[in-house]
């Protein structure tokens, strides 16, 4: 091979060596302008029917009293004037009940009938004594009239006298007992006997109890019903006497009802004890229920917190917060057609208050924005599945 071959082929691999490097450049080149790659956004997705059968419960992130309280428990309660045991005023046989525990009764309305031959007799004694009284009014006219002419004695004017203010008294008295048994003075003048007596309610509200039956004879001040109005039904608190100092009128009460509700209710103190009980020493402290639900019932039991400092926090309960290695997250909730997205956001833990927790977010959110209130940990664990949910 001459050497004019060899300096040719050593030109054409140079050149192709350049070629390539020139390549290798442009594409880093290329490369470099490119813009970065969009990390795909991690989430949990459920459809509908798992988000029902998972019980979710969605709602925006409230503040919480979490310190600045004093914990006090109780029950509910109606003030007394709310609350009405009906007794008869006289024994008799029940003849008919008319009403049913937990029946709504009005003020003055029937609840059962009363019949007995004592009813019977006032009615016939205040016919006896209307007439009898009508009889002296007649006698003592006319013996006024003779001891005014000088013809008839003093002494039988003034006995006239005294009979009559005895038949009047008489005829008072046994139309005070018919107006007791509800029963109409004039229509019994007119010969009207009734064999019954109605008992009535005393107040508005609900039958609680019916502690008698039909045909029973019930003596006078018997419990037959108990009769109560659950309107102003409100929180009657136990203050231990350490706590007692920083409770007052005007605070706020935060309390729930086990049995009736998983939400807090509110209310407002009106009135605090001035008298210890013994066992335990307490005072008992009374609360205006705020925004009251119906169907609070006297005797549910209350546990609450008189907030005595307004040191309020975001917070969520315990279940919807979940740990992913030394990182804590919570998880906003979103509908996307027919099914829910649940994304982490982080978020560093604070006080801990019963089954909640002061949370403090890292970045601010829309005041509508919601989060899943309970399953943190699923959601965590769906998340995670194969590098979890997927990319917008």
């Amino acid at each position: 091979m001459n050497l004019n071959k060899i300096a040719f082929l050593a030109g054409i691999v140079m050149l192709v060596s350049c070629n390539e490097k020139a390549e290798k450049v442009q594409t880093t080149e290329q490369q470099s302008v490119q813009p970065d790659a969009v990390a795909p956004v991690k989430e949990a997705m459920l459809s509908e029917q798992q988000f029902e059968a998972l019980d979710m419960k969605i709602d925006t992130l409230g503040t919480r009293l979490m310190s600045g309280f004093v914990e006090a428990n109780g029950q509910l309660e109606v003030p007394p004037q709310n609350e009405a045991v009906v007794t008869p005023v006289i024994g008799g046989n029940l003849k008919r009940i008319v009403v049913i525990e937990g029946e709504e009764v009005k003020q003055g309305q029937v609840l059962a009938y009363l019949e007995h031959p004592d009813i019977v007799k006032v009615q016939t004694e205040y016919i006896n004594a209307s007439n009898r009284l009508k009889f002296q009014e007649k006698e003592f006219q006319r013996q006024q009239k003779l001891y005014e002419a000088g013809v008839g004695s003093g002494e039988t004017f003034q006995r006239s006298e005294a009979e009559l203010q005895n038949a009047r008294g008489n005829v008072v008295g046994l139309k005070a007992q018919l107006r007791q048994l509800k029963i109409s003075p004039a229509s019994v003048e007119k010969g009207n006997i009734q064999e019954a007596i109605p008992v009535l309610s005393p107040i508005d509200g609900a039958v609680q109890a019916v502690n008698v039956k039909t045909g029973q004879f019930v003596p006078p001040q018997t419990n037959m019903f108990e009769v109560i109005n659950n309107e102003h039904v409100h929180v009657d608190l136990m203050v231990f006497e350490k706590d007692v100092a920083k409770v007052t009128e005007g605070q706020t009460v935060h309390f729930r009802i086990e049995s009736f509700s998983e939400k807090d209710l509110e209310a407002k103190i009106i009135s605090v004890s001035k008298n210890f009980e013994q066992n335990p020493k307490a005072v008992h402290v009374h609360a205006e229920i705020i925004d009251r639900p119906e169907n609070l019932i006297p005797g549910m039991y209350v546990r609450g917190r008189i907030a005595v400092e307004d040191k309020r926090s975001l917070a969520l309960p315990e279940a919807a917060i979940a740990k992913d290695g030394d990182r804590m997250f919570i998880f906003t909730a979103e509908e996307e057609g027919d099914a829910w997205s649940f994304k982490p956001v982080e978020i560093i833990p604070g006080t801990k208050e019963g089954d909640w927790r002061e949370v403090k977010l890292l970045k601010e959110f829309p005041k509508d924005q919601r989060f899943a209130y309970n399953n943190a940990y699923y959601l965590m664990a769906e998340m995670n599945k194969g590098e979890g949910g997927h990319s917008h």
